[in-house]
């Protein structure tokens, strides 16, 4: 099975597309698309994990995939908020019929106290 997520990322206007597939329900690779030179460089860390366990995921030890992301955007001083490894996993869930699809949205609006 195949996923795959549209990005729109916010501020930086790095649209960014990922397809999670599978062959077995279980065990994911990903293809990323991107402008960002950072998601770029996060989608060859996540090359060099893959296949990812969807379901070890899911168990009490560090995610891999967010592992990864976090590492990656704290030492390249990119937003640690960023939602492109977010979507990355929830893309990944779908491939594995761990989560439905169903579309997420943030709207954000600052409002002065």
């Amino acid at each position: 099975m195949k996923a795959r997520v549209e990005i729109d990322p916010g501020i930086c206007c790095f649209d960014t597309v990922v397809t999670a597939e599978t062959e077995d329900g279980q065990h994911v690779t990903f293809e990323f698309e991107s402008e960002c030179d950072i998601m770029r460089e996060f989608a060859t860390q996540i090359s060099e994990i893959s296949p990812v366990d969807a379901i070890a995921t899911l168990g009490p030890q560090e995610n891999p995939i967010l592992e990864r992301a976090r590492e990656l955007l704290r030492t390249t001083g990119c937003c640690e908020a960023c939602v492109v490894p977010a979507g990355a996993l929830k893309t990944m869930y779908v491939a594995t019929v761990l989560a439905l699809p169903k579309d997420v949205a943030l709207q954000l609006t600052k409002e002065r106290a």
